[in-house]
């Protein structure tokens, strides 16, 4: 943790984020044979890209890249291809990018076929499952001087380096403030109790009227339930030797809970949560004014403030006797083990996370940037949506719990898991039954998982 203090606290002034770098390295790894001190320092980082293969040989390089996000990250991403391309004109790129919905279903079918990115956009529950299914390379010789070890160690599996973090981000809310304000509701807060969630979910329903609720209904995604749980001092759902940890008893209460919420329209209903796609300007039930507030990360504030400025405001998940959010790597940069230009891939992601210029071009697309010397570079030019950004990461922090990779064999579970709940949901199972359901299916993942 000092380590931390001395690389952050100069540059946001901010213990909390301090503390937030720190929450984000993954217990269950080593953080031995990697990270700053087995990297070069290079006096700047367009000068480590330039050295690298794609400067030197002048070979054409055409490198595939893939990655999901807002239309904001994409066009910011696509931009900074352009830069790299214009500092090595010999590589160029093929673009791939989407929302979530889907993209590691398409991942998945693309590594089938031989045919994945050489560069890949990775989430945190996936990169115990890429590694031990050999689908990612060894990244270890990028430029890492300025990322704490901690913070690295969320893409390390036993010691070596096999996904990038790119940013830091905070699991909070978002809540549209022109709405509390009118309706004259006692807004969200980053101290809020479950107890007072219920009661504004009551409140707010009750001056809506019947077609506008007030929680989009997350309750089929696997975030939702792990935060509650968390929340409920029960720990996190997998145990620290990656077995199903979802306690019963707490499941079939906030299940049944949920179920309830929905029956009073306090929650989307399951026809139109079922529309809904997170930052889309016509899908989003928040975006779109079905409902006042959702889960939403530290790093999608710009993308949704974009959207409609200066509308809305920030909140912690509600608590119970612990802190129930948590703060993660937002996403990875990985490389695909079975690239043919795995070294010309690793030196794009050098420049991506250390060049200062491109900095300025992606700001906070992908949370707070993982280099404290870049930090440096993009704090005097914050805009107001990045401030939120900042601050709402910097007040989830005192709560946060810790954050730990999803073990090998379990990335796609949370798909399983939709589908179960959105039974529910439907009105088609019991919170009961479906529990059932949930530990046949996590046999079923741990007898995959250990082969």
């Amino acid at each position: 943790m000092a380590s931390i203090a001395r690389t952050w606290s100069a540059v946001l002034a901010s213990s909390m984020l301090v503390a937030a770098l720190a929450a984000c390295g993954n217990n269950n790894n080593s953080n031995d044979g990697n990270g700053a001190a087995s990297a070069s320092p290079s006096a700047s980082s367009s000068a480590s890209s330039s050295a690298s293969p794609s400067g030197a040989s002048g070979e054409p390089v055409k490198l595939t890249i893939a990655w999901w996000g807002s239309q904001e990250r994409h066009d910011a991403t696509q931009k900074a291809l352009q830069q790299y391309t214009a500092l090595h004109p010999n590589v160029t790129f093929e673009s791939q990018f989407s929302g979530w919905d889907g993209y590691f279903d398409k991942l998945a079918v693309q590594n089938s076929a031989g045919n994945a990115p050489d560069i890949i956009q990775m989430d945190a529950a996936y990169v115990n499952d890429y590694v031990g299914r050999g689908l990612l390379a060894d990244i270890g010789s990028i430029n890492t001087a300025d990322v704490d070890p901690s913070v690295l160690a969320s893409g390390q599996v036993d010691g070596k380096l096999y996904a990038m973090p790119l940013g830091v981000a905070a699991l909070g809310m978002v809540y549209d403030k022109s709405v509390v304000d009118k309706l004259g509701l006692t807004a969200p807060s980053f101290d809020w109790t479950w107890d007072d969630y219920y009661a504004f979910g009551e409140a707010a329903k009750a001056k809506l009227g019947k077609d506008k609720y007030v929680f989009e209904d997350q309750s089929a995604d696997l975030v939702d339930y792990t935060a509650y749980q968390y929340s409920m001092g029960k720990g996190y759902i997998y145990s620290e030797d990656g077995k199903f940890a979802i306690d019963k008893d707490t499941w079939i209460e906030y299940m049944t809970k949920m179920s309830e919420l929905r029956d009073k329209g306090i929650l989307t209903p399951a026809d139109l949560t079922a529309t809904d796609k997170e930052l889309d300007p016509q899908l989003d039930n928040v975006v779109n004014g079905n409902a006042i507030a959702r889960h939403l990360f530290s790093n999608q504030v710009t993308a949704i403030d974009a959207l409609k400025p200066d509308t809305y405001a920030y909140a912690a998940l509600p608590k119970g006797t612990e802190g129930g959010g948590w703060l993660k790597p937002s996403m990875f940069w990985s490389v695909n083990a079975k690239s043919s230009h795995a070294e010309e891939a690793k030196a794009f992601i050098d420049w991506f996370i250390n060049d200062t210029d491109v900095a300025q071009t992606l700001g906070l697309t992908r949370g707070t940037p993982v280099s404290s010397k870049v930090v440096e570079s993009l704090t005097p030019n914050f805009s107001e949506a990045d401030k939120k950004s900042v601050a709402f990461l910097n007040s989830v922090t005192p709560t946060a719990q810790k954050f730990i990779n999803d073990p090998q064999g379990w990335g796609s579970f949370k798909n399983d898991y939709k589908t179960i709940v959105e039974e529910i949901q439907f009105k088609q199972t019991t919170p009961e039954q479906a529990y059932e359901k949930l530990l046949k299916k996590a046999d079923e993942y741990a007898a995959a998982a250990k082969g």
